[in-house]
Formats: structure tokens, C-alpha cells, sequence
């Protein structure tokens, strides 16, 4: 079975934009959380990974974080092209 996957950012974050340029290159396309613009987006990533850094990438609920770790990740179980 495939993995569920959510990307937590914050558009304004250079090492959050890093992620999304792979996976528009990647042709990736995995939920969104805005944790600027949605405080239960926001609530969820400290509640669960125990702050709000970004970009969080949560793996069948389980965070990951470090831009270089999810690109890594995304390039090894996920990136098509």
C-alpha cells in the first residue's frame, strides 16, 4: 500500500520552496498544509512533531524534517520522472 503523504510550508520559507521546485520537477503532487494561513495546519505540526518547523513532510502521519531529507526521501519512494 502507498504511503500518505502531507507537506507542511509556509510560502515564504526558501528551504520550503527548495521541496516544492523537486516536486514540480518531479511532477509530485502531495497534500499541501499552509501553517501560515491555517492555524489547524499549524496546531497539528507542533501537536505532533513537537514544533513548527517547515517544511515538515508527514509520512503516513509520522514528521520528517530537513528540506535535504525530503527531497532524498521523495526521490527514492515517490519521483516519477
Amino acid at each position: 500500500m502507498a504511503a500518505t503523504y502531507e507537506l507542511y510550508i509556509k510560502p515564504t520559507c526558501p528551504y520550503c520552496q527548495k521541496v516544492l521546485r523537486f516536486m514540480e520537477a518531479h511532477g509530485i503532487k502531495i497534500a499541501l498544509r499552509d501553517i501560515s494561513a491555517d492555524p489547524e495546519a499549524r496546531e497539528k505540526l507542533v501537536r505532533v512533531g513537537g514544533k513548527a518547523q517547515v517544511p515538515c513532510l508527514f509520512i503516513d502521519g509520522t514528521p520528517m524534517y530537513e528540506s535535504d531529507d525530503i527531497i532524498a526521501h521523495l526521490h527514492e519512494h515517490v519521483a516519477m520522472a
